[in-house]
């Protein structure tokens, strides 16, 4: 399997594309690809890696900020204009559906009902366990200033955690244990924004949750700039812990 940073950045930062998440299993003719999150500027990054307009099997959102799925009415009408005929499935939390039809309403007035091809739409909720493909979803709320997802992603073997934005929770505690590699929003260099996360934060919940990685995304733009010494101190100090920073482009195989 294949983690492919499309971005890595905030609502914000020009340097950094929103952060999105491109999940590679296999080649391409015999699996799918997994997108989680789709901000404004994810489906240009999505579209230089010159897929086909059949590959991208499921979407995941993990809330309704723009930075994370405002990018869908783009990326839909490319596969439309594209002739893409395979259905897409659409996973978020509740309301989903509502809001991606309506985000494309706006954009692209009465084009879902010239679709080729059809969106399946799954909401989920902590309580439960969704079971696509050959993936196993798993949610939890983190604190955030609107309902946000983290997501376990179980396939192949493999266990990843992704934390959408927010701060984790209990909940989030719980649902990372064990996974093969931890993925998340680190916005500050310490907690001083309320409903986000902090590379200390990071730190610590990835050790607790007995990861050996863990990506850094989302970063404030001018944390990320200025930085990037102190958190190599920290790769040198948490000799246990394999802490990346990926860059917008970046592959990492699990």
């Amino acid at each position: 399997m294949e983690i492919h940073f499309l971005g890595v950045g905030e609502a914000c930062d020009g340097n950094q594309p929103n952060t999105s998440i491109l999940l590679k299993t296999g080649a391409v003719e015999t699996a799918g690809r997994i997108l989680l999150d789709c901000g404004f500027s994810v489906p240009h990054r999505y579209l230089s890696l010159h897929p086909s307009a059949e590959e991208l099997e499921i979407l995941w959102i993990s809330h309704f900020h723009g930075d994370h799925f405002l990018g869908i009415p783009l990326l839909l009408l490319w596969f439309w204009e594209m002739n893409r005929a395979k259905p897409l499935t659409i996973i978020g939390p509740p309301g989903v559906e509502a809001k991606v039809k309506q985000a494309m309403e706006l954009a692209y007035p009465n084009f879902i009902s010239r679709f080729g091809y059809s969106l399946v739409f799954h909401e989920i909720t902590p309580e439960e366990q969704l079971h696509v493909s050959d993936s196993t979803f798993k949610a939890a709320y983190n604190e955030h200033s609107q309902p946000s997802l983290s997501l376990r992603l179980e396939l192949h073997g493999k266990s990843i955690f992704y934390s959408g934005d927010g701060r984790p929770t209990p909940m989030t505690r719980s649902l990372a244990h064990g996974c093969d590699i931890i993925i998340h929003e680190a916005y500050g260099f310490e907690d001083s924004v309320p409903g986000h996360g902090s590379i200390r934060a990071c730190l610590d919940f990835a050790r607790e949750a007995g990861t050996k990685r863990l990506a850094l995304v989302h970063m404030q733009r001018d944390v990320r700039l200025q930085l990037v010494d102190e958190i190599t101190e920290f790769q040198e100090k948490y000799t246990d812990l394999e802490i990346m920073l990926p860059e917008k482009g970046s592959t990492i195989a699990l």
